[in-house]
């Protein structure tokens, strides 16, 4: 050691970063998000941020599925259809499907809680819909 650098603290490799910026770690370069402990997200939310955000990492995990012949046979054909060329690009399809209902049913959930079991309102002009209405509107199949 010179005489200069005794009872110095040596550098980091790496300089520290506040929280938001850029590092880089072992040859790459992470971004920490930004988040906040006050903010509050709701389910809905958080599911449309996931649909939003498509993939969070660029790693993959394996998960084992345990399908039926008829299940499989359904898939199948699914594939061909929908043009998919692997099992894991349709599975992966049906996962986005699953997760956009459950972001639905979770507004959905939110808005009967805001309302606290009353209707919600109708926009001006516009008549509330029937019990007549309402049953025709449940009997239309896609």
């Amino acid at each position: 050691m010179t005489p200069e650098t005794r009872g110095k603290k040596a550098k980091p490799a790496v300089p520290r970063t506040k929280r938001g910026e850029a590092g880089v770690t072992r040859g790459r370069t992470t971004k920490t998000p930004v988040t906040s402990k006050t903010t509050e997200t709701t389910k809905s939310d958080q599911y449309l941020g996931l649909l939003r955000s498509g993939s969070h990492s660029r790693s993959t995990e394996v998960a084992q599925v345990r399908l039926r012949p008829d299940e499989m046979a359904d898939l199948r054909l699914v594939m061909q259809s929908l043009n998919l060329p692997s099992i894991s690009d349709a599975l992966r399809e049906g996962l986005r499907l699953l997760s956009r209902e459950a972001a639905e049913v979770a507004a959905s959930e939110e808005i009967r809680t805001f309302y606290q079991g009353a209707p919600a309102p109708t926009p001006a002009g516009v008549l509330p819909a029937t019990a007549e209405e309402l049953a025709a509107g449940d009997e239309i199949e896609w």
